[in-house]
């Protein structure tokens, strides 16, 4: 069976494969949910995909609202109907003094993996310009709520709030067509305004690039469609399809382009 989704996927993610595959018959054996840490959207096209349709066992996400990006997964029986709070997720709103202060995502970010929690333990970091929330795994809630108590050089307290009062935002993306050499990454970011292609090989061989929420530093990495880029410093794009080739050999493509 797993022969046939490997096709599918990277050989990079097999492991994930394997894992999930572990998962799906641990909740069928044991005839018991099992919940996994907060995962990105590629990790989780990939349990959907070994899941599938099996009548036995069903897969739910949440993520602290319904349109986070990082959300938990539930594999569970197909008796069992979950709601928001089986996914265990705290909603932190951090409290710091803005009017002397300014914080941002990737401080943030940074601040929390150097407590030395794990990525999975903790979801989308969302913010409406000033106020800033994160959504914790419950296990780690009380180790982050003793813990993180800076951001940088800036003092910042975690407050628990409902659910119900996360920060609404909306993502919007803009659609632009592009004429590139190859679907190799580096001519990808490489068409990108005010980018070069040897400038985007230096920013994948250094580390600032991310393909579906994973650190890729090979320049000639094939990209594929429904491929989520990542630059640091520069933003997001969505390879939203590839339209064939040109007369000259050359790929068309649709990116989209968060703005």
């Amino acid at each position: 069976m797993l022969n046939g989704i490997y096709q599918h996927f990277r050989p990079e993610e097999k492991e994930f494969i394997d894992k999930v595959a572990e998962w799906k018959q641990q909740v069928m054996e044991m005839y018991a949910p099992k919940m996994t840490g907060f995962l990105d959207p590629r990790e989780r096209q990939i349990i959907r995909a070994v899941v599938g349709s099996d009548e036995e066992v069903c897969v739910s996400f949440f993520g602290g609202t319904a349109d986070s990006e990082r959300q938990r997964a539930l594999i569970h029986p197909d008796y069992f109907e979950p709601d928001a709070e089986d996914y265990g997720i705290i909603l932190y709103e951090i409290n710091y003094p803005d009017k002397f202060s300014t914080i941002s995502h990737s401080q943030i970010l940074g601040s929390i993996m150097g407590l030395g929690v794990k990525r999975e333990k903790f979801g989308d970091i969302i913010t409406d310009g000033s106020c800033f929330q994160l959504f914790v795994a419950k296990e780690t809630a009380n180790y982050m709520h003793m813990h993180f108590d800076h951001v940088g050089k800036t003092p910042v307290k975690l407050v628990e709030k409902p659910l119900q009062e996360a920060i609404h935002t909306i993502e919007e993306w803009r659609e632009q067509s592009v004429t590139v050499s190859s679907t190799r990454l580096d001519a990808i970011i490489g068409s990108l305004p005010a980018m070069s292609r040897q400038k985007s090989q230096q920013l994948i061989k250094g580390g600032a690039v991310k393909v579906n929420w994973k650190a890729v530093e090979n320049p000639s990495f094939e990209c594929a469609e429904q491929d989520v880029l990542s630059v640091r410093g520069i933003g997001r794009l969505k390879i939203l399809s590839i339209d064939g080739k040109t007369k000259k050999e050359k790929w068309r493509m649709t990116l989209g382009i968060l703005k």
